[in-house]
């Protein structure tokens, strides 16, 4: 073999040498940062990738694993701590003037905190963000909101059913900055007035209908369903049951 053969088969073996370890880096890299997708195309959660979802545990240091069912009530912030969390009836700040649960941290459906994450980074890319107001509401609490507000138009009768809000797949929510400051709405939480309600013809302040614009698009385009009388609700499309044996950790 001349030196020339010689110096192309030597060149050939190096290339081979550095793809290999290549790989191997890619792959031991992989499993370091959480693993790999299985074979064939991202599973889509809501229009949020596996892959998104990955990406997002590795951007906020998340690293608790994803329930085995959409239907598992879960606290949000271990799977988008970037969502601000000021629960209203965990304070005396709301209509009633009394706290009706104990607990300080938001809990959905699975599915419905996907749908979120979503929302979520739709809106990261115009600087702004969620805040949850409310999220799942005991059956208990509800009695005691229907005690204060008997008002099927604002509160659900838990005597002829139970709110989405008992079935973890709604959420009260408002629009936050980059630094988490509230930005101008139509109203306050909990306002019962016609200000409250998505004709925002009646609303002077052009940010504020703007604002309310902005979060129903999001919304709505991520899977929720905005209530007519309240800009802030909205309900997961999916269908959930009602969440009576849920109790979350104060």
């Amino acid at each position: 073999m001349d030196k020339k053969t010689m110096a192309a088969a030597l060149a050939f073996c190096m290339a081979g040498f550095v793809i290999f370890a290549a790989l191997a880096y890619y792959v031991a890299g992989s499993s370091r940062d959480g693993g790999v997708l299985p074979d064939g195309p991202s599973v889509r959660y809501a229009g949020v990738t596996q892959s998104d979802l990955t990406e997002s545990r590795q951007e906020t240091g998340v690293t608790k694993s994803a329930p085995s069912s959409d239907d598992e009530m879960v606290a949000v912030k271990d799977y988008a701590p970037s969502i601000r969390v000021e629960l209203k009836y965990a304070g005396k700040k709301n209509m009633t003037g009394r706290r009706l649960y104990d607990y300080h941290e938001a809990y959905l459906r699975y599915g419905t905190v996907r749908k979120l994450i979503r929302a979520q980074k739709k809106l990261e890319k115009y600087g702004m963000g969620l805040k949850i107001w409310d999220a799942y509401r005991t059956p208990a609490a509800q009695k005691k909101l229907w005690a204060v507000c008997p008002n099927p138009a604002y509160v659900s009768d838990p005597s002829k059913g139970y709110s989405s809000h008992t079935r973890g797949s709604a959420v009260d929510v408002t629009l936050v900055d980059a630094d988490g400051t509230e930005l101008v709405m139509p109203t306050g939480f909990d306002n019962l007035t016609k200000l409250a309600d998505r004709d925002y013809s009646d609303i002077d302040d052009e940010f504020a209908r703007d604002n309310a614009r902005m979060l129903e698009k999001i919304m709505k385009s991520c899977g929720f369903t905005p209530y007519s009388e309240e800009w802030w609700h909205y309900t997961d499309k999916d269908k959930y049951g009602v969440v009576k044996d849920f109790v979350p950790p104060e």
